[in-house]
């Protein structure tokens, strides 16, 4: 259904209550995967230890990383183990109890915010990075607000990557079989999508932002766009993440990693 008509208050309640109750089960599907300390852009698999999107991995020590909409904080994990000081912040309560519970099993301690990713609780030019695999961007009404948050929070100089669905992906149905080849959508409907109760509260929420939509709120916010990484789906990888599968991989891009920068 259409999330048009669903704004940025009801987004959020809808993105919280969606996030704490499917926190655990997301985990149990998802979690070796994803690992509880590596850093996994996308589920084409690629890692920041190979892609260095962030910079170099030595480059990361005594770095101050906001990691936005961070989910179980394995990203965050990982990057603590690597000599940075990262602080992970996501709207779920939920999806910060796993996150909490996989320190526990690593004893490597993330720092945790739980907040709205376009309203930061953090002073300016605190961070030298910030990056986001899947979290947040998509869930956002105003993602240009989110932007300028990120911007704001960022020393001139910081880098902000992040991953998202691929604005491509929009057109097809979210099928990762056959029936997902077809298009049935128009690519420049920013409608999105939700799902509502019976009493026609938006319980799930995703925004639509096509290619240009998204560069012009990195520019507008003050970035540098530096780069537009469109993992390719690797051979031997036959594993099936929601819509995402070998078949469509093979035929068109499932993620968009957007490697920006402020200027200073």
């Amino acid at each position: 259904m259409s999330a048009g008509a669903v704004g940025d208050a009801e987004s959020v309640a809808a993105s919280r209550a969606w996030w704490d109750a499917d926190a655990t089960d997301y985990q149990a599907e998802h979690g070796a995967f994803l690992g509880d300390a590596d850093f996994v852009w996308c589920p084409e698999r690629l890692r920041e230890a190979d892609a260095h999107l962030l910079g170099p991995v030595v480059g990361l020590v005594g770095k101050r990383v906001l990691e936005v909409g961070c989910g179980a904080a394995s990203c965050s994990r990982w990057l603590v183990d690597r000599g940075a000081d990262a602080v992970g912040v996501d709207l779920s309560a939920g999806m910060l109890r796993e996150a909490r519970a996989a320190s526990r099993r690593t004893g490597t301690e993330v720092p945790l915010v739980q907040a709205d990713a376009s309203r930061l609780p953090f002073p300016d030019d605190g961070f030298d990075l910030a990056c986001s695999a899947f979290g947040a961007v998509p869930f956002v009404a105003d993602s240009a607000a989110l932007m300028a948050e990120v911007a704001r929070v960022l020393r001139p100089g910081g880098r902000w990557v992040f991953a998202v669905n691929h604005p491509l992906r929009w057109i097809f149905p979210d099928d990762p079989g056959e029936d997902g080849l077809t298009v049935a959508h128009s690519y420049f409907d920013r409608t999105g999508y939700a799902e509502f109760d019976d009493a026609g509260r938006a319980t799930y929420v995703e925004h639509h932002r096509t290619l240009g939509d998204r560069i012009a709120e990195i520019v507008g916010a003050g970035f540098v766009l530096e780069g537009l990484v469109e993992p390719e789906w690797p051979a031997g990888l036959t594993d099936v993440w929601g819509q995402w599968s070998p078949l469509r991989g093979a035929l068109f891009p499932g993620t968009a990693i957007f490697r920006c920068r402020l200027p200073g």
